[in-house]
């Protein structure tokens, strides 16, 4: 069986400084160990482990960015407890890491409490980690009824004045992605934006603009 010491092992042998530079100038920086390996490599290194929960705990310990991320890819959201998405979250320093625990937590049971706790946090990855969930829900779960992403409108609505770069984005990515889900909650994402547009901040109109210019095509 292989453990965690052997994969970080391999991953090591993988480290590309030339990546790790891309990485940062796309906004993937981070005070733990970084090897600028691709998300398609980790995610072929993931398959033979998925849903090694035991696995993927002992990989997120080590403090090296694709470690954690690979975690995400292994772990199993039916054993994934609200404390260990808390932790892993308060480990998280980049979107990148954030997004990926974020489409792992879409599909656990208590998704919808924590995107919606996490959407009021000040810590802008926490709260970034908050709108992923929702945006990723609107993708991965498609037996969840509209009423739920019809609530997910008016707390997108209250963060849309939030300037800071990673939370802004990830507003707007889950706007958009309730807006796609089907044409009922397009209509009601359209209209919500509409409302965020008259909000008296160039963040808010931003997020509205570029996301009606996708909703209305």
């Amino acid at each position: 069986m292989t453990t965690a010491a052997e994969i970080v092992t391999h991953l090591r042998t993988l480290h590309n400084p030339r990546n790790v530079e891309g990485q940062r100038r796309f906004g993937i920086a981070t005070k733990v160990e970084q090897l600028g390996i691709a998300v398609p490599v980790l995610r072929d290194l993931a398959r033979p482990h998925r849903r090694n929960h035991a696995l993927a705990l002992e990989l997120w310990a080590h403090p090296i960015q694709e470690a954690r991320v690979l975690a995400t890819l292994v772990a199993d959201p039916k054993q994934l407890t609200r404390a260990q998405a808390r932790a892993w979250v308060g480990d998280c320093d980049n979107w990148a890491a954030t997004d990926s625990l974020a489409w792992l937590i879409d599909r656990t049971p208590f998704a919808e409490s924590l995107a919606l706790a996490w959407s009021a946090r000040r810590a802008e990855f926490v709260k970034r980690t908050g709108f992923a969930i929702m945006a990723g829900m609107a993708l991965h779960r498609k037996e969840l009824p509209d009423e739920i992403f019809l609530g997910f409108l008016p707390i997108i609505a209250r963060e849309a004045t939030d300037d800071r770069n990673f939370v802004k984005k990830a507003v707007n990515w889950a706007l958009r992605q309730v807006g796609k889900r089907n044409p009922i909650l397009r209509r009601a994402a359209i209209a919500e934006a509409k409302r965020i547009a008259r909000l008296d901040s160039s963040v808010a109109r931003w997020i509205a603009a570029d996301a009606l210019r996708e909703l209305q095509r």
